[in-house]
């Protein structure tokens, strides 16, 4: 009888093994994998293209027992030589695991592999951010470096981590590897979600893999799964049980002779389910000779190899499953109480057994379901025992070395019911959550600190701060992570707890006030205004930098709500509150925010030279600086001076990379340089920001900003359908940005507005463009302005078409029309007042055409004045075609041909060397329809050629279109949308008289008594 070698035989003598537990036919495991080939294959596919530039995320699902974790060995087996590989596994810590656990472990590897000096230089400015993950790292350069997690922030650690991957997998494919996503940390799980959409010029295969049970509803990885679904870069691959000729295969490749009876695959199929490791449990059991042998629940099944283990080694595992998945052997020496002869002797059996298998210096579980299984067989007072062990051999390694490891001595103090051990070391990992930029981590930790607080002796003591503050911190964690509204509460509840005249109660108000503008929620403004109260009433017991930065605050929310003169006497406020401090930062931030309340309301020369005294104060601080450069590129942008705004955008966006705040401020400078980009027709440029923005995964107001610009540019490009589409999908998460920002509002306001009636909802249209006239404060000029023309071209579209919108709101619009202008006045001391008066004004200029009514921007002369406007510098560039377009469309309703002519030509030149392409259609389609030939325009031909929508479908339809000349078959085509004469006239440029006569052509032509025939005949037609 011929055997297949087991790990390990050599069973020290002497030992006490008990009954022989396998038959020496029978494997601990199938030597191949089974029925996942095509798995297999797939992954290597995907490190195919990895290798030629595509990074690719292949996440793997699955129930327990299924094969994830053979499947990625068996892959991780066959890589080439010169694939990097960098693996990491989820630990499970409970509800608060270690913040970026896996991807230590990960990075650590990469560490060991390249050299830490490497390391250090190919991440550039992300180095703070490193080494406060990887404190060992500091002992390489700490005179550089710097403080440890100092500064810190979420963004600055994902974008180093990927420039490290980015970097190194020029050299050589990365394959990286996590495990067990199921039980990952909220940090790990916020880096992940990055880096699917940060890749994007490396050469890195992601596999991740999770058990799909273990995924319940509220479960942080049901987010995450639900995104990488929609992402065109990442596969799922769920794999599935295997079948009955799979199993029979399985068991026949761990039994070598005897080959087993049909009963006894059958059995083993039945019972099994399909599942592989529960087949591979089931053979070892006596070869699954005999089926009495078989146990009747699956704990019995996962404990079956367990219960045959000498007691010795029963209790190691037992210590084992307390300290997790896997545990090193050095961590298990120190809390395993016997000899080291006695632990190697009990960890042989173990391992011989087939319960635990041998990892690198590590002593890992052969599956998760077994350490469970076993985990839950402690007795309580064993298991405080063994957790106690635990938490003390941390805390001596922490002592004696430079990792990170307090979230490990509070969990196992925790396990051991001791809270006046578990709560300093929670304070401690909260801080360590916090140095690493795990905001998430660092919240939950405050959370489990908050819990433990009134049942811990003299808590205030242990934590190093008393309960509000520790309340106001873990709140501002919340925040960072993400968690507005979860943040929000934990702040309302420790005002409600802190007195009046204690010195926390400002800095609380201040906090309330940041995280209700961060959830878009309103009463900002009244809150920062009580928590000027309490200063005043506080005095000098509260510490002097509160002061400005709540001024500062406060004067933001008013020039975001409009209300422009209080910003600026607060912001002044700010500026002397700083001065007396004696602090550039906070005095560079009062001037920046007393330059714009001031440009906004029209002294735009002295909040020029604001902004500069703000650059000058903020020199060296680079915060202060990247508010400058938002700000400042803000500005130039909104009085037209493109160059220089793009110039600002992007020296602040530099920095923002060096800083390692890309994600953030980075964001925001991004999105100040795609408008003036636009604006100068650098569409492309444009559109680079915005990808690499958005897959920076930037927070919601951010996102905002992007959306609104690409949808924008959709729509000005000929993307009618794509514009409508994002706009129908971003503006619900909009909406709680534009209930706080006036910029915002307007800003979207004006694109929907424009994208209704790039789809003829005039209604919309108009709903979108009345919001302008209902602000409580005067508008912003620089975002109103544009918006203003956006509302006359409403006016005149429902003036033109009455019929397309109900009476009641055709007389509001009509009636609106005065109140545009005195607003389009009020705005008049804005530079570019004038380009957007004169194109207000040729969008409602009327000429009678001599049909009895005057028609809304017809006036040849008004267009001429638009024109010379849109040639001005600070005119973005789209307007120029678009005011060439509108002159000649008044031309030809005036009759002169040649000069229509001329004109769309030069238009249709402008809108293709510009690239705006709704306006190059639209030049296409009157050209086409008033019959003149232009340059470079697409020639129509067939059935478009002459005008209508498509060929005749039958003999009978094409022998009736033949008898219609090409004008008659554009009447019928109005004729058949509901058009009046009048109307019909003006959509051809021809009088309405003219109209009457081709109407009259088309009944006779089509026998048709009425005009409601006629359209029915069009139907037909068409």
């Amino acid at each position: 009888m011929t055997i297949q070698p087991l790990a390990i035989t050599d069973v020290p003598s002497g030992a006490a093994v008990g009954a022989a537990w396998h038959d020496e036919n029978v494997t601990t495991s199938a030597p191949a994998m089974i029925g996942r080939d095509a798995d297999l294959a797939r992954l290597s596919e995907r490190l195919d293209e990895v290798r030629a530039g595509a990074p690719f995320t292949v996440i793997v699902g699955g129930e327990a027992g299924i094969g994830k974790t053979r499947l990625i060995r068996e892959f991780q087996r066959g890589l080439p030589n010169d694939v990097l590989l960098l693996t990491g596994q989820c630990v499970d810590l409970g509800s608060v695991a270690a913040p970026y656990a896996p991807v230590k472990t990960a990075l650590r590897t990469l560490v060991s592999e390249v050299g830490a000096e490497r390391v250090l230089t190919a991440v550039g400015p992300g180095r703070a951010a490193l080494v406060a993950l990887l404190p060992e790292l500091a002992q390489i350069e700490p005179g550089e470096i710097g403080a440890p997690g100092k500064g810190i922030e979420s963004s600055q650690l994902h974008e180093g981590i990927a420039v490290l991957l980015e970097t190194f997998s020029r050299d050589r494919p990365i394959v990286f590897v996590i495990e067990d996503l199921h039980w990952v940390d909220a940090a790990s799980l916020a880096l992940l979600r990055f880096l699917m959409r940060a890749l994007g010029s490396s050469r890195v295969l992601t596999v991740l893999s999770f058990r799909t049970e273990d995924v319940t509803r509220g479960h942080p990885l049901r987010a995450f799964l639900a995104e990488a679904d929609r992402d065109r870069w990442v596969e799922r691959r769920e794999l599935g049980r295997l079948t009955r000729p799979q199993v029979r295969k399985f068991v026949r490749s761990m039994i070598v002779d005897d080959a087993p009876s049909e009963r006894v695959l059958d059995n083993v199929f039945r019972r099994s389910d399909g599942v592989p490791f529960f087949v591979e449990e089931l053979v070892g059991i006596d070869g699954c000779r005999d089926e009495g042998f078989v146990p009747d629940t699956l704990r019995e099944l996962l404990l079956a190899r367990y219960e045959r283990l000498p007691d010795s080694a029963q209790e190691l595992l037992r210590l084992i499953s307390t300290g997790g998945v896997r545990v090193a052997h050095a961590l298990l020496s120190e809390v395993y109480t016997g000899s080291a002869d006695e632990l190697d002797s009990a960890a042989r059996q173990c391992v011989q057994y087939g319960v635990i298998s041998i990892d690198g210096d590590d002593y890992a579980f052969r599956h998760a379901l077994v350490r469970e299984a076993i985990l839950s067989d402690l007795l309580p007072g064993e298991r405080a025992r063994f957790h106690a062990r635990y938490a003390e051999a941390y805390e001596a390694a922490a002592e004696a070395g430079t990792r990170r490891l307090a979230a490990e001595i509070s969990f196992h103090w925790l396990g051991a019911h001791d809270a006046a051990r578990a709560f300093p070391a929670t304070m401690q990992a909260m801080r360590e959550a916090r140095a690493a930029a795990a905001y998430a981590t660092a919240a939950q930790l405050g959370e489990r600190a908050l819990g433990l607080w009134d049942v811990v002796p003299d808590a205030a003591a242990a934590a190093g701060m008393g309960k509000l503050e520790l309340m106001g911190r873990t709140a501002s964690h919340l925040r960072n992570a993400g968690e507005g509204e979860r943040s929000l509460a934990l702040i309302r509840a420790a005002l409600a707890e802190c007195p009046r005249d204690d010195a926390n109660y400002p800095r609380l108000l201040r906090d309330k006030a940041l995280y209700l503008g961060n959830v878009g929620k309103g009463g900002s403004i009244e809150v920062l205004e009580e928590a000027l109260e309490a200063l005043d009433r506080l005095g000098d017991a509260v510490p002097g930098e509160l002061r400005p930065t709540v001024l500062s605050a406060l004067a933001g929310r008013l020039m975001i709500d409009g209300r422009l003169d209080d910003a600026a006497e607060v912001a002044d406020r700010a500026l002397a509150a700083a001065i007396e401090l004696g602090s550039p930062r906070y005095a560079s931030i009062a001037t920046n925010l007393a330059a714009i309340s001031r440009s906004d309301r029209g002294e735009v020369e002295a909040g020029l030279a604001m902004l500069e005294r703000a650059r000058e104060l903020a020199q060296g601080d680079g915060a202060a600086m990247l508010r400058y450069w938002v700000n400042a590129s803000d500005l130039h942008y909104l009085i037209g001076r493109y160059p220089e705004a793009v110039r600002l955008a992007e020296d602040g966006l530099a920095r923002a990379r060096a800083q390692g705040v890309e994600r953030s401020s980075g964001v925001i400078l991004a999105s100040n340089a795609v408008d003036p980009l636009f604006a100068l027709g650098e569409w492309q440029r444009a559109d680079a920001l915005i990808e690499r923005a958005l897959a920076l995964d930037p927070p919601v107001p951010f996102t905002a900003y992007l959306q609104r610009a690409r949808i924008w540019a959709a729509l000005w490009r000929g993307d009618v359908t794509g514009a409508t589409d994002m706009l129908r999908r971003a503006k619900p998460a909009m909406a709680s940005v534009m209930e706080v920002e006036m910029q915002t509002r307007l800003a979207v306001g004006r694109v929907a507005g424009e994208v209704a009636l790039a789809n003829d909802d005039l209604g919309a249209a108009w709903r979108e463009a009345n919001v302008l006239l209902h602000e409580q404060y005067l508008p912003l000029p620089g975002y109103a302005l544009p918006f203003v023309w956006v509302a006359a071209r409403v006016i005149a579209a429902v003036r033109a078409r009455p019929g397309a919108v109900p009476p009641t709101v055709a007389d509001q619009v009509d009636a609106a029309e005065p109140a545009f202008r005195e607003l389009l006045e009020r705005l008049s001391n804005w530079p570019t007042h004038a380009l957007w008066a004169a194109l207000f004004d040729a969008e409602l200029a009327t000429v009678d055409q001599g049909s009895g009514a005057d028609v809304p921007g017809a006036d040849p002369s008004a267009w001429r004045r638009a024109v010379e406007a849109a040639a001005a510098p600070e005119a973005p560039g789209f307007l120029a075609p678009y005011a060439l377009l509108r002159r000649g469309e008044a031309e030809l309703a005036a009759a002169d041909r040649a000069a229509a002519r001329a004109t769309l030509q030069q238009a249709f030149d402008l809108a293709e060397a510009g690239g705006v392409g709704a306006v190059r259609e639209r030049i296409e389609r009157v050209a086409s329809t008033a019959a003149i030939a232009l340059e470079g325009a697409a020639r129509p031909h067939g059935a478009e050629a002459a005008g209508i929508a498509g060929a005749a479908t039958s003999d009978a339809d094409a022998l009736a279109a033949a008898e219609l000349t090409a004008r008659e078959r554009q009447v019928l085509e109005l004729l058949a949308e509901g058009l009046s004469n009048r109307q019909i006239g003006e959509r051809l440029f021809i009088s309405g008289k003219t109209a009457s006569v081709h109407v009259s052509a088309i009944l006779r032509k089509l026998g048709a008594a009425t005009r409601t025939e006629a359209a029915y005949r069009a139907g037909a037609l068409r």
